[in-house]
């Protein structure tokens, strides 16, 4: 059986970064013995006639995705690529847009399968499955097309102990291409000199303890779960003798979500002395005046910033977000943290219906009391989310997949919630965002105030140290 893997490139105007749930999904696969093709679309901007060839030449039987919700039209578009080259070629698709719109996915694409959720255990009993022709319905899991029916299998529970889960193996990547790329996708200020910079990507978690009205996730509705700060490091370490990695991102929905467990996490990593940096997420009410000291150890040991949202200074819009925080304990946190060298980077999500033009200002006056220069995004609600029920209820969303197919970056307005009209709402966005980057005097062109280029923006400290050998005093 011949299986082609894909990696779809949906934002044409970011940096490739190398695709952690793919990875994993590739990891499993290669470990359980099968060969298989990869296209890097993203990685190379692979184009539609070059992969048309590919298709046609190759003639594969099973080609598996993956992709955001927010990416429906891209899937859609290759799907349709896909059958035009083999018709009978089995298409499996998985991530967010197959969790979330299972059933649109399947009912108005070429898709034949959605994974639904973790798919580390899925995929493979999923493809031996197709291989031995045997009945789909016993793979759990997954929502796939019998004639003209959807059929939704038994939901697979999830890994208890992510820590069993083996390492994204890097080397089914050309990942040497993605490291010279990588110092572009690197959080600024950057810790170590540009040119430097190695970067990669590094899952601590899977899924979030907390249920923001506006967000989905692949591992929505399922239990928080955290690998060990031993297994963790040992991959750091890894990745630094393997590939010379001196910068890590810690890429999860929620990296760090009590104070026990980020101090045991950077007890570990000092005591490792790895000499690496890297940049985590945390809730914005997770620190406060009185833990000092833990900041200076975060910095000790080479985590450089924390990325932790705002979203809003309004206390009715937090409400409505279910964040349970509020613009004090932000500002709290960001004190703290920037009193211990640890440079703080927040976003936004404007566009609540609740949303004025006073709690813009008083949202972008927060972020400039605190001295950031905020990620600034517009709502976008995603299927799955109390949010995009909302704006269906309200007959704002009428047409489901044409709101799919005009979906995309979330720094673009897609919907309007508000009682501003569309070109108020975002020309009062980039008023308060001019304010603040030239208070800050961070020179951003006017092009790059809402779009800036997917990096994080931060203010640099005055502390300086090396990554796990800065000593507090």
């Amino acid at each position: 059986m011949k299986l082609l893997f894909i990696n779809l490139c949906i934002r044409e105007s970011c940096k490739p970064i190398p695709p952690v749930g793919l990875g994993y999904i590739m990891t499993s696969v290669h470990r359980a013995g099968w060969k298989f093709d990869f296209i890097d679309i993203d990685l190379y901007r692979i184009k539609e006639n070059e992969i048309k060839s590919i298709l046609y030449k190759e003639r594969y039987d099973v080609i598996a995705m993956g992709c955001i919700v927010t990416g429906y039209k891209y899937v859609k578009e290759m799907c349709d690529l896909i059958k035009d080259a083999r018709e009978d070629t089995i298409i499996i698709v998985g991530n967010t847009v197959a969790s979330s719109i299972p059933h649109i996915l399947l009912n108005k694409t070429k898709a034949d399968i959605a994974v639904m959720g973790e798919g580390d255990i899925t995929i493979i009993e999923l493809l031996d499955a197709i291989k031995c022709k045997r009945d789909l319905g016993n793979v759990k899991g997954i929502c796939y097309r019998d004639g003209y029916k959807i059929v939704k299998t038994e939901e697979r529970a999830v890994i208890k102990n992510i820590d069993e889960i083996p390492s994204v193996n890097w080397d089914l990547f050309d990942i040497e291409k993605y490291l010279e790329i990588s110092k572009f996708n690197t959080a600024k200020p950057y810790p170590i000199e540009f040119d430097k910079i190695r970067m990669m990507p590094l899952n601590v978690a899977r899924g979030c303890a907390f249920k923001c009205t506006f967000c989905y996730h692949a591992f929505k509705g399922k239990k928080y779960r955290v690998r060990s700060p031993e297994v963790v490091i040992k991959e750091m370490e890894s990745l630094k003798i393997k590939y010379n990695v001196n910068i890590i991102c810690f890429w999860d929905e929620l990296t760090f979500y009590s104070k026990k467990q980020c101090e045991e996490f950077v007890d570990c990593i000092i005591k490792a002395d790895l000499g690496i940096y890297y940049t985590a997420c945390c809730r914005p009410n997770l620190f406060n005046e009185d833990d000092y000291e833990l900041a200076l150890k975060l910095k000790e040991s080479g985590c450089y910033g924390l990325e932790f949202s705002l979203e809003s200074a309004d206390p009715e819009i937090l409400k409505a977000m279910k964040k349970g925080t509020n613009a004090d304990d932000f500002k709290r946190q960001t004190m703290v943290l920037q009193k211990a060298g640890i440079i703080c980077w927040t976003s936004l999500v404007i566009g609540y219906p609740q949303e004025t033009e006073e709690t813009i200002r008083k949202t972008y006056e927060c972020c400039l009391e605190c001295n950031i220069y905020p990620s600034t995004g517009y709502l976008l609600p995603q299927p799955g989310t109390p949010m995009y029920d909302y704006a269906k209820e309200r007959g704002i969303i009428t047409d489901e997949e044409q709101y799919l197919l005009l979906s995309g970056d979330r720094q673009d307005l897609r919907i309007n919630l508000t009682n501003i009209s569309d070109e108020k709402l975002k020309e009062t966005v980039k008023y308060y965002c001019k304010i603040v980057a030239d208070k800050l005097n961070l020179g951003l062109d006017e092009k790059k105030l809402i779009k800036t280029d997917g990096a994080f923006i931060g203010i640099k400290s005055e502390q300086k140290s090396s990554p796990a050998r800065a000593k507090r005093g």
